[in-house]
């Protein structure tokens, strides 16, 4: 494949920041747009000397226009944590970036895929959840300012490739986890991971019976890039790994692959909490050649373990 030159917005991020390295390490020219408000200039410090690499400081909910043969738009707080703190930041960032990283696109010509989240099914009555399910959102709770922010991003990218014949991927990311998380964005593996290396109890919420599926990062990442390439289309697609954990089981699993003693503790469920997930992969399966996930949850907890592990003893 020929070299291209290649936007990420949200580049410094958890996800992102593997995706610019995934990007050089296969001959492109990556441009990683970021304005560090969730992102951290660390995860792409390694990058910054690579004559390839580019790293622009700019909001998306600023126009920007730049060359480019494609755009990973990924820029949006991700975590309950983050995007709670400033919903109205993290509702413009998902309507207002997207927006922008669209009318880009349609200038240049540029392929561009949306990073979209399995929040888009609420607290889901479906289960398993396919893409042709609408979702169960509660549009005024906690989460809408990052739910609803998202179900409008799909609403925009398919009216842009509607209207404009912008080439748009949509894709719906369920958990996903690796090295590069940040330690305090408040989501499971991350709380747990923490806990479990301090010796502070790990704390589990309600009973620990709602269900997560987690998707290693490099296995999340492999979608991207088959989904990008592919000729499908706008339909939105889900990426995921289909193995369904419970909290509790998730919480167990990293005591014991931490050797951590520490003790696991309930506390009340937040409000809007979703309660089961996991994702029906066949859209994907069938279009991005027999995609599916590669890395166990035991290996890909170990490496993520080691990071955190590396990451809290040189702070």
């Amino acid at each position: 494949m020929s070299r291209q030159r290649i936007l990420v917005s949200g580049g410094s991020g958890f996800v992102g920041s593997h995706l610019c390295e995934r990007l050089l390490n296969e001959g492109h020219e990556v441009v990683c747009l970021d304005n560090f408000f969730t992102g951290s200039r660390t995860n792409i410090e390694h990058l910054l000397d690579h004559h390839r690499f580019e790293l622009v400081r700019h909001d998306v909910t600023e126009p920007i226009t730049m060359e480019v043969d494609q755009v990973y738009h990924l820029a949006c707080p991700a975590s309950p944590i983050h995007y709670q703190r400033n919903p109205v930041r993290t509702i413009r960032t998902a309507v207002e970036g997207t927006l922008n990283m669209l009318d880009l696109a349609r200038e240049v010509r540029a392929r561009i895929l949306i990073a979209s989240t399995s929040e888009v099914y609420g607290d889901p009555i479906e289960h398993p959840q396919r893409e042709t399910y609408w979702g169960n959102v509660n549009p005024i709770g906690p989460r809408a300012c990052y739910d609803e922010g998202k179900r409008c991003a799909e609403a925009l990218a398919v009216s842009y490739a509607r209207q404009y014949s912008v080439e748009v991927r949509i894709v719906r990311i369920f958990n996903t986890y690796g090295p590069r998380m940040h330690e305090n964005d408040g989501r499971v593996v991350s709380n747990f991971v923490v806990q479990a290396l301090r010796g502070e109890p790990i704390t589990v919420y309600g009973e620990g019976q709602q269900t997560r599926s987690f998707c290693y990062v490099s296995d999340l990442l492999e979608g991207f890039k088959r989904l990008m390439a592919s000729e499908h289309g706008v339909d939105p697609v889900n990426l995921g790994n289909p193995r369904e954990t419970t909290v509790l089981e998730l919480a167990e699993m990293i005591r014991r692959l931490a050797k951590s003693k520490s003790e696991i503790i309930k506390a009340p469920l937040p409000k809007d909490d979703p309660t089961r997930r996991k994702p029906d992969i066949t859209r994907a399966q069938e279009l991005l050649d027999n995609w599916g996930p590669k890395v166990s949850l035991e290996e890909g907890l170990s490496a993520t373990i080691e990071d955190f592990r590396r990451r809290l003893a040189s702070a």
